[in-house]
């Protein structure tokens, strides 16, 4: 008994362990580009939401990180294929955004009854469906200090110069991810580099941050993704795309198929959805994708134009069918048990008919 109760307090504990594990677990990387933290500390990123509003020439693309760890700072850097302007995003444009994109609800009965309801349970249920060194081969095209980040604006002839300045201006980041800045030094992108501290000492980062903004110009639209390659846990990126048609990307890039969870079109946009777009309408195409295996991303998404075909996930609330408030399959199961009473009944009394009277 003592051995079999040590067995179960000993996988409890290494249960409960794995699961503290998984929660501090590094996020060495995400969607717009490296993020890392000092090498005693760790940073998880929950889920990385992104809006980008494109115009045939000017990208937008506003970010928003929901992190956990211990973490008192952390840093990341954004390859842009051109000069960028950095502010502050509005905290309020995602949630009108999944307002927008809300999946339609319905209802949808059903038969017979299900493990929820009675006779095989006793209550009722409803189920549901439910971000210069020597030699000049690095310039500092502008530093600024917005809110909790510390934003750096960079050109850069060489990916071991940027990766030496970077460092030494106090973003930390490692020297794995110097070569993977090369393809980008070869097209002559220039970078965001953001390092994130709380504005209070000693604080932790922790929950929903501030959303950064970058804007820059592209011909085509693009979303930095290559750099994820270093992430040691999967990933996951939800993208808002606000551009004159239906957006999607050209290829996986070594995730799961790309899934569109609402696409249509926004002739009159409101509030923040206005101010990302300049009023103007728009197409609003929402993407999820899934990295299971970060190591495998191949390139950055690049994303083109497809029909303007609508879409908007369905929800379906699953309800027992009910007449006047008594389940339907009860109703019948008792008309059928009272029509083959009936028939037993006129059955017995044609018989007692059919039998003769005793001379």
């Amino acid at each position: 008994m003592r051995g079999t109760t040590h067995r179960i307090l000993t996988t409890l504990v290494a249960l409960l362990a794995l699961q503290l594990g998984s929660l501090v677990a590094p996020a060495w990387a995400c969607g717009c580009g490296a993020m890392i933290t000092r090498p005693s500390e760790r940073i998880g990123v929950d889920r990385e939401e992104s809006a980008v509003h494109w115009d045939g020439r000017n990208e937008t693309v506003v970010m928003r990180f929901r992190v956990h760890g211990d973490a008192r700072q952390a840093a990341w850097v954004m390859p842009v294929p051109d000069r960028a302007d950095v502010t502050l995003g509005d905290p309020e444009l995602f949630d009108a955004i999944e307002e927008l994109a809300a999946p339609e609800r319905r209802d949808r009965s059903y038969f017979w009854p299900r493990e929820d309801d009675w006779p095989f349970d006793t209550g009722h249920g409803d189920g549901a469906a439910a971000g210069a060194a020597p030699g000049g081969a690095v310039g500092v095209v502008g530093r600024e200090r917005l809110g909790p980040f510390d934003v750096a604006r960079l050109t850069a002839t060489d990916p071991e110069a940027l990766g030496t300045w970077l460092r030494t201006n106090g973003f930390a980041l490692p020297d794995r991810l110097t070569p993977e800045l090369r393809p980008y030094v070869e097209r002559k992108w220039e970078y965001v580099a953001i390092r994130l501290a709380p504005e209070k000492r000693d604080e932790r980062l922790h929950g929903e941050l501030t959303p950064l903004r970058v804007t820059f110009a592209s011909p085509e639209l693009v979303y930095p993704m290559r750099l994820s390659r270093l992430a040691a846990t999967p990933q996951t990126l939800g993208l808002s795309i606000l551009a004159a048609h239906r957006m999607e990307p050209r290829s996986a890039i070594g995730g799961d198929r790309p899934e569109v969870t609402f696409s249509g079109r926004l002739d009159h946009p409101e509030g923040p959805v206005a101010a990302l777009t300049g009023g103007a309408p728009a197409h609003l195409t929402v993407l999820e994708q899934r990295f299971p295996t970060p190591s495998r991303i191949s390139d950055d998404h690049v994303l083109r134009t497809v029909a303007d075909t609508p879409y908007r996930q369905v929800v379906y609330r699953d309800r027992l069918l009910t007449l006047g408030g008594v389940p339907a399959w009860l109703l019948v199961v008792a008309a059928g048990a009272a029509l083959a009473v009936t028939a037993a009944l006129l059955t017995v009394r044609a018989r007692r008919r059919r039998v003769p009277s005793p001379v």
